[in-house]
């Protein structure tokens, strides 16, 4: 029985599969919760899709995916950003129709060159595939990201909850609204391999959303956040071994679940007090 539970874990692909989960699972938790807390969730979901024509542009010229993708996405949040501060629409709708307008010029690049590179890996991961040097720039790339939301996370605290008094305090609000949107972008390249650009908002919104169900606190919120995420890829990639299935589907199936969970306990609490309360 022990035998047949550690059979994973004799593959590589196995273990590289569980070591990029950990890897990612820090950043995209906890910046889940700053997007959750600001209202970007369609941000998120919008730069993750915009990233594919740059991927595509990319491999064309023969330059690394990852600086095409986190191009794209850095072009796809300023120029949301431009065309809402600039128009009478709401920044969701401009959001909805860049992202939408930049993910179809992807599919008809794609569509249009020859190439060996799998448009399922692109869109849905390519967890059990990873190699060392994808590894290290997950590695990079998450340790950056996440030394910068911890150091920073009262200022974007502040920023997300209120921007006004953010920028009456003397912060630097441009600077921290750009920076956020840096590190989107560059969480979303780092996570091209373990979950795709499509499933990459789950990991993205879903860990932050069940952290503020459970706690009040926002360090707290933070710590649960990870632990949550870091946890769920870690059995989803070990689930599809047994299942098999695809590891970042059974991911974003297992923070669906917890969140379900999470929000029925947060509703019985809540009519529970409403009850005793009248």
């Amino acid at each position: 029985m022990i035998e047949e539970l550690l059979f994973p874990f004799q593959f590589p692909f196995m273990l590289n599969a569980f070591y990029i989960s950990m890897i990612v699972s820090v950043p995209t938790a906890l910046l889940s919760c700053f997007l959750v807390l600001k209202g970007w969730a369609l941000m998120g979901d919008a730069v993750s899709h915009a990233v594919l024509p740059g991927i595509v542009l990319a491999y064309i010229v023969g330059a690394p995916l990852i600086l095409g993708a986190f191009i794209a996405g850095m072009l796809c949040a300023t120029a949301t950003g431009f065309l809402a501060d600039n128009s009478r629409v709401k920044q969701d709708t401009v959001t909805g129709v860049v992202f939408s307008g930049m993910f179809g010029v992807g599919i008809v690049m794609y569509v249009a060159i020859d190439t060996n590179a799998h448009l399922d890996h692109i869109l849905f991961g390519n967890m059990l595939g990873v190699d060392a040097a994808e590894l290290w720039t997950a590695g990079v790339i998450s340790l950056v990201v996440s030394a910068g939301l911890l150091m920073k996370w009262r200022d974007l605290l502040l920023h997300s909850f209120d921007p006004a008094q953010a920028r009456a305090s003397g912060l630097a609000v441009n600077v921290l609204h750009y920076g956020l949107l840096v590190a989107l972008s560059l969480t979303i390249v780092a996570t091209l391999n373990a979950a795709g650009l499509i499933l990459a908002i789950g990991l993205l919104i879903a860990p932050g959303a069940i952290a503020f169900l459970v706690v009040r606190q926002f360090k707290a919120m933070l710590f649960v956040s990870v632990v949550v995420c870091m946890a769920s890829m870690l059995l989803g990639a070990y689930l599809s071994f047994f299942l098999d299935s695809a590891p970042a589907p059974t991911t974003i199936l297992i923070l669906t679940a917890i969140f379900l969970v999470a929000f029925a306990v947060r509703l019985s609490k809540t009519k529970a007090a409403s009850q005793q309360a009248g």
